[in-house]
């Protein structure tokens, strides 16, 4: 996630509830532990316009990272996953499309959100 981005940070805080296994944990992007994860992945870790899981070793981003989240979270949201059946190069031109104008549309902050102690045990 993008951790000055009001539309990753809100994405965060709608995950963790709907989260009740705890199966997801963050990072943001800007952080050490992220580049870290994004170079053993073989990603470059100055990109900061996607999502990335990391589920099982593999590596997900954009579109493919959103849907699996969202598969992973309490119903009604796994049912987003029938979105996979749209070919993937056509998911991500609009993925990178919201990701090209999120700071215009939702905001930004000049540093990452700081955590409730709640959310706080949720990032690496």
């Amino acid at each position: 996630m993008d951790g000055v981005c009001h539309l990753c940070q809100g994405l965060v805080r709608f995950i963790i509830p709907r989260d009740p296994k705890s199966r997801f944990v963050f990072a943001p992007l800007q952080s050490e532990v992220a580049a870290q994860l994004l170079r053993d992945g073989g990603l470059d870790p100055k990109q900061l316009d996607t999502v990335v899981l990391v589920e099982n070793g593999r590596y997900y981003t954009e579109s493919a990272a959103a849907l699996r989240i969202a598969r992973g979270l309490r119903f009604p949201w796994p049912l987003a996953y029938v979105f996979t059946l749209v070919p993937g190069p056509l998911r991500d031109l609009l993925y990178r499309y919201v990701a090209r104008n999120r700071y215009r549309w939702f905001g930004r902050d000049e540093q990452c959100l700081l955590p409730t102690p709640e959310i706080r045990k949720r990032f690496l």
